[in-house]
């Protein structure tokens, strides 16, 4: 089955560029124009992913990202931003409400077709083992959740893969440009600074304390480590 891309972009003819370029290569796409009601019609569609413009006619689109990550239907959707607001404060906004992606436009439609690939490829691998205890955590690589004690953590598609990492290399220090080649690969977009972002993302989720975090500690001048005995 082809994978379901949901273009949510107001103006026509840039609507129409990123259809063209996704459709032509096997994707299955629909647009959205951004109104109210927005919500209700991904939740309806249930798309594989979605591109999503930040300055809509009717709806302000960090805020529907912020909807999307609340609903249950659409939590783990990735959402990529395409939009003209390119200040880093606004990137990083992006990602702290839960977006996995950030472009500028104008932009590449070749960039962009490689960027929903990557993501969508993510989505898709199976890692062994399939489910795996890694101190009190629980990793269901295929299902792609991960389970602290009984509960299930609410984690974006970055969040998840970032995690994960974490999980399966316990104990050992790793510097932020060592994780952002690891989990963001080419993304050109990123900076250190986004690592930091989804590592206080994850405490929040994780620790009992997430200013004095137990399980993910930082290494002062250095980076971050997951301890698994914690």
């Amino acid at each position: 089955m082809p994978k379901r891309i949901a273009i949510v972009e107001d103006e026509a003819e840039l609507a129409s560029l990123i259809e063209y370029n996704l459709t032509r290569h096997g994707y299955q796409t629909q647009i959205l124009r951004g109104g109210k009601g927005t919500l209700e019609e991904l939740e309806r569609a249930r798309p594989d992913l979605i591109v999503l413009d930040v300055m809509l006619p009717d709806v302000d689109g960090f805020q529907l990202c912020r909807e999307i990550r609340q609903s249950q239907a659409m939590a783990r959707t990735p959402v990529l931003f395409l939009t003209a607001r390119g200040d880093e404060v606004d990137r990083v906004l992006g990602l702290e409400i839960g977006g996995d992606d950030y472009m500028t436009k104008p932009f590449s439609p070749r960039e962009l077709v490689a960027r929903v690939k990557a993501h969508l490829r993510r989505e898709q691998m199976d890692t062994a083992p399939a489910v795996a205890a890694i101190g009190p955590f629980r990793l269901d690589a295929n299902g792609r959740r991960i389970f602290l004690g009984e509960r299930e953590l609410t984690l974006t598609s970055t969040e998840f893969n970032l995690l994960e990492f974490f999980l399966t290399h316990p104990g050992r220090a790793y510097s932020r440009d060592q994780l952002l080649d690891a989990v963001w690969g080419q993304q050109h977009y990123v900076t250190p600074r986004t690592v930091d972002v989804h590592v206080r993302r994850l405490r929040e989720q994780m620790e009992t304390t997430p200013e004095d975090p137990h399980y993910l500690t930082t290494v002062r001048g250095f980076g971050y480590r997951f301890e698994d005995n914690a």
